[in-house]
Formats: C-alpha cells, sequence, structure tokens
C-alpha cells in the first residue's frame, strides 16, 4: 500500500529540525520505504514540515515506521496527516 505523510512542524522548531536531520536521512535510507519526500517551506524559504510518499504494508505498519522515525521520536510535528494514496498519473514516465 501506498501513503502520503504531510507533517507539519510546531513553531520555531527550524533548529531542532536541523539537529536532527542527519538522522532522519539515515532512518530513510535504512528502511527504504519512503519513494519521495521532502520539505515544505514557509516565506522566508525556512524548512517547516515534510511530506513523504512511501509504500507499507498496511497502516499499522505505517504507524510503527512513523513511530520510529526520527523528527518524530524528537516532537518535531505539530500535525501529521495520513492518508492512502494511489499513484494513477506519471507525465514523464520516469522514476522520479
Amino acid at each position: 500500500m501506498q501513503f502520503v505523510i504531510h507533517a507539519v512542524d510546531k513553531p520555531d522548531s527550524l533548529s531542532l529540525r536541523l539537529s536532527v536531520r542527519e538522522a532522519h536521512f539515515a532512518y530513510l535510507q535504512k528502511t527504504g520505504a519512503v519513494q519521495l519526500g521532502g520539505p515544505f517551506l514557509d516565506d522566508q524559504g525556512n524548512m517547516c514540515g515534510s511530506l513523504m510518499i512511501m509504500e507499507a504494508e498496511d497502516f499499522a505498519a505505517l504507524q510503527v515506521w512513523l513511530a520510529d522515525e526520527p523528527y518524530t521520536q524528537a516532537g518535531l510535528f505539530q500535525s501529521v496527516d495520513i492518508r492512502q494514496w494511489k499513484p494513477t498519473y506519471n507525465p514523464i514516465g520516469a522514476k522520479l
């Protein structure tokens, strides 16, 4: 199953995000579950949230993955919205 995670950082938490970022990337590489991801940016160009498209066996497995994710463990997120997703269109037909 594929899911989209939309996470919003707590206010004034850029320094927390930056302090955990290396561990976040290491976790992404170790698990291999995220297919596409990146930060949202505020009006000043600072990171303020995350969007991740990922694959998991089911919603329960995704929740376990997210609970172990370094940003989550650090308490970075103000809110997290998870939606099951079905990709149906890729205009360039190439792996992103």
